[in-house]
């Protein structure tokens, strides 16, 4: 190829990168002119949070303990009868008083167990008065045989009197007979009136004994017939005893309430047979005032009692414990509570102890069973630093606050938390007072971050 040729062939070797370099300069020139011309971007708005500074004043400490309302008295209403259940006579949950008809049994067969044992009675009764008549006639028959004795007696008194004098007559007339002073007929005859005597003698003995044994049998009918009585009065006696267990017996158809008190759920139905070991049919409950029981470590108990806030005397210079409750749905109770005992003895277990409050319950707005917070100022706590719950965060057991600063940046800081006051923490490290801590938009805020910060204004 000739010189001049390979010339105009390679030059554009040369001059299409010179191109492309002065290509992109101009395009960058471009782009930079372009730049300079768009305005600068905005700094980002501070944040709107709402702070509350750090309060320090004195304030009561309260201590809480999960408790369970219990009636004050508890009676589960059980048959003392076996027997069919014809009728309930209470409303379910409804307040009843004390004598009034909440259940009835079937009554015929214990009806029946009364006639029967009144007609015994009329039958003793009526033993009891021939027994009675039995008496009276033994009585009078002996009274009869007693005078017939008595007369049996004079006679042979009599008898004995008028042999002696026959006798003196034949001791008369045998000595004069044998001296003829007397004829032998007058002897005989004294002797033969003697003989007579002697004999009526031994009739009246034999009238004697015969109104002994009279009298004798007379007082054996009496004694059996007073026998007969006291067996009819015992007959009488334990038919009236089965008398009133029969109407004892009746009365409990009829069951009743023991109490005043809330009537719970029935647990039979009509129909059922009841007998005396049934489940109770139903329990009655006092609920005004109303028992919770709350448990306390030892620790707790031993300080409150060394305290005086339980168990105190009326001429004490503390008062005695003041119990609040707050229920399930997060509200307090609104009447107030008192201690009211302490259990006997300290679970060796748990080493915690049970205790009861006594709380007024005039509207029955609490029932047993239930579960709530007790609650009690159980000490001062002296110049303490506040700030509201909600503005303390936990992680892992660790809790921290977001203070803002004088120049409205945010530092996290780590705090040691108290006990509760109210809706607040009490702060035991890591603030000072008059302190500013957000409380709302806590969640946004970064460390470092510039914050726009306003009073926070309660819901």
């Amino acid at each position: 190829m000739p010189t001049g040729l390979k010339n105009i062939v390679s030059k554009p070797k040369v001059i299409i990168p010179t191109i492309i370099v002065a290509v992109g300069m101009i395009v960058g020139v471009v782009i930079i002119a372009v730049r300079s011309n768009k305005p600068a971007q905005a700094a980002p708005r501070p944040l709107d949070v709402e702070v509350v500074r750090v309060e320090q004043k004195d304030v009561p400490v309260y201590s809480e303990w999960i408790g369970t309302t219990e009636g004050m008295v508890n009676a589960d209403i059980k048959a003392e009868v076996s027997g069919y259940l014809l009728k309930q006579d209470y409303k379910e949950g409804s307040l009843v008083k004390k004598g009034q008809l909440l259940f009835e049994l079937d009554s015929r067969p214990f009806q029946a167990a009364v006639d029967q044992a009144n007609g015994q009675v009329a039958q003793f009764q009526g033993q009891l008065e021939q027994a009675n008549s039995q008496v009276l006639q033994a009585e009078a028959q002996a009274a009869q045989s007693n005078a017939q004795l008595l007369q049996a007696q004079a006679q042979l008194t009599q008898a004995q009197a008028n042999q002696v004098k026959t006798q003196l007559d034949v001791n008369k007339y045998a000595p004069l007979a044998e001296q003829k002073a007397v004829t032998q007929q007058d002897l005989d005859n004294a002797v033969q009136a003697n003989l007579v005597a002697k004999a009526q003698v031994e009739a009246a003995r034999a009238g004697v004994e015969t109104a002994r044994a009279q009298l004798r049998a007379a007082n054996a009918q009496i004694g059996t017939a007073k026998a007969a009585i006291n067996t009819a009065k015992g007959q009488v006696e334990n038919a009236k005893a089965a008398v009133r267990t029969a109407q004892l017996n009746l009365g409990f158809t009829r069951i009743i309430s023991p109490i005043d008190g809330i009537a719970g759920i029935a647990q039979a139905q009509v129909g059922n047979l009841i007998t005396t070991t049934s489940a109770p049919l139903t329990t009655v409950s006092t609920v005004d005032p109303i028992k919770i029981y709350f448990t306390l470590s030892e620790q707790q108990y031993l300080y409150l009692n060394k305290a005086g806030l339980i168990n105190a005397r009326s001429e004490a210079s503390v008062a005695q414990i003041e119990l609040e409750l707050i229920l399930a749905d997060g509200s307090t109770f609104p009447q107030k509570g008192n201690f009211y005992f302490a259990d006997r003895q300290v679970d060796q277990k748990t080493g915690a102890i049970r205790l009861a409050g006594l709380f007024p319950n005039p509207e029955n707005v609490l029932r047993p069973g239930q579960y709530g917070r007790v609650r009690a100022v159980t000490a001062t706590k002296n110049d303490a630093l506040l700030v509201p719950q909600r503005a303390v965060t936990e992680l892992q057991g660790t809790y921290q606050v977001a203070v803002v600063g004088g120049d409205n940046k945010v530092e996290i800081r780590t705090v040691k938390v108290g006990d509760r006051a109210d809706s607040n923490w009490i702060i035991e490290d890591g603030l000072k007072a008059g302190e500013s801590v957000i409380v709302e938009g806590l969640q946004k805020v970064r460390p470092g971050a510039v914050v726009n910060p306003k009073p926070f204004v309660k819901g």
